[in-house]
């Protein structure tokens, strides 16, 4: 079944918070094998000019994941997810996301398009501290296999 191109601009606001822990950072830094002692110590976060200890850029894949799960998993939308591949991720940052953030995604459909036989949704993610403050656009593209004859 095709993606319905009218659900380009709806918007999905955050429904939760996520509180960025130092733990964290460090199991994910650990899991890309990045060493880099700004996400790791402390003190070489502040000597470097954080408040703490900063995430790589791709932490965020986290929370992204879960705020593109809800559009995956609208019933309205009907996306095959058996069906569906990651096509592409890219991060805009306006900061640092570092350890004691208290951060909240919301996403918006950009794009719906069907190219051979697939179709192609594109999203944007906005991560937004509590202060409101906006510290990253997060694009993710899926891509949904048409079905096969």
């Amino acid at each position: 079944m095709a993606l319905d191109p009218n659900f380009i601009g709806r918007h999905y606001p955050a429904t939760e918070t996520y509180e960025v822990g130092r733990e964290k950072i460090a199991e994910f830094a650990a899991a890309i094998g990045d060493t880099n002692p700004i996400y790791l110590d402390p003190a070489a976060a502040v000597a470097a000019g954080h408040p703490d200890v900063i995430a790589p850029p791709t932490f965020l894949t986290i929370v992204n994941l879960r705020a593109i799960n809800v559009i995956v998993g609208d019933p309205e939308l009907g996306l095959d997810y058996g069906r569906m591949v990651h096509g592409d991720q890219s991060f805009d940052h306006r900061r640092p996301v570092h350890a004691g953030d208290r951060i909240a995604v919301s996403v918006t459909i950009e794009d719906i398009m069907a190219r051979a036989g697939n179709d192609f949704i594109t999203m944007r993610a906005e991560v937004h501290a509590e202060d409101s403050e906006l510290v990253c656009v997060c694009r993710a593209q899926l891509v949904v296999r048409g079905d096969e004859a």
